[in-house]
């Protein structure tokens, strides 16, 4: 299997993979520069740069990048030992370089009102690919979201099965309703989504906190919804808000292993969580 191929798969299924490279060479090693390795989520492999030790340290390191998303440059000197389980001979050092192969993320946007049409355009704009989805064909459709990759019309229940989220999904839910933001809500918060937001103010936020916890979904759960939605910048038009939601899904995208919710002032549900027990 040719690791560029399995790379474009990969990337088309949005799944995170890490590619270590030989980049260096000095003296002699049983592989050569610039071969290559690439290390898929589940931890299996495709090419090599040579077997042994050495590819077992990168294969930890890359699952290491994989998880971080961010890449790692590795010296190994092999001096006079029998280097990659090959019986060869092999004096010379060799540099590696890891980087982390991240799909585009997709932002999953549920509603396909005059907030999604600016929030659709603002997202692409930022580097994610767009989905939307709605129950009214009459929204739902390329003519008003020639920029999305995907459009789905339908009820929400029937659409979810034809969703794929990963951890490098974004779901920003601006249904026509409450009704259909907890439809929406309460199956999105199973998913391994990265970033979960809805629309609305801060007393619908604790209302939909206190319905969701009768149904008994965790407080661990809930209190991965961003909500209300974007960064409290006093935005008003649907352009505003687009800027303001986008800017805080750049936010987690670009720090994953920080506290990103610091990141943000908007009142989360935890908060409201909190205020429940007052």
């Amino acid at each position: 299997m040719d690791v560029y191929d399995e790379l474009h798969r990969l990337r088309r299924l949005g799944q995170k993979a890490a590619l270590a490279t030989i980049v260096q060479v000095r003296g002699s090693i049983p592989s050569f520069e610039s071969a290559k390795l690439l290390v898929r989520e589940d931890g299996s492999m495709v090419g090599t740069i040579g077997g042994g030790c050495v590819e077992a340290e990168v294969w930890n390191a890359a699952r290491e990048v994989i998880a971080t998303e961010k890449p790692r440059h590795m010296s190994f000197n092999l001096g006079q030992d029998a280097a990659y389980d090959n019986g060869l001979i092999c004096g010379g050092q060799l540099d590696v370089f890891v980087e982390p192969v991240i799909p585009a993320p997709r932002a999953f946007i549920f509603g396909a009102g005059h907030i999604s049409k600016s929030l659709s355009k603002v997202a692409v704009m930022a580097g994610f690919s767009s989905t939307v989805i709605d129950d009214r064909e009459a929204f739902a459709n390329t003519e008003r979201f020639p920029e999305a990759d995907e459009i789905f019309s339908g009820e929400y229940e029937e659409v979810f099965p034809r969703l794929t989220l990963r951890e490098t999904s974004y779901v920003i839910i601006v249904t026509r309703g409450h009704r259909d933001d907890m439809r929406v809500l309460r199956w999105a918060v199973s998913t391994p989504a990265r970033y979960i937001a809805m629309i609305g103010s801060k007393r619908k936020v604790i209302n939909v906190v206190k319905e969701l916890e009768k149904e008994g979904i965790s407080r661990e759960r809930m209190e991965r919804i961003f909500a209300p939605m974007g960064f409290d910048i006093g935005a008003i038009s649907p352009e505003e808000i687009a800027i303001s939601v986008v800017a805080e899904m750049i936010a987690v995208r670009r720090n994953p292993e920080s506290n990103w919710r610091a990141l943000s002032k908007t009142i989360f549900v935890g908060e409201a969580l909190a205020a429940l027990q007052k």
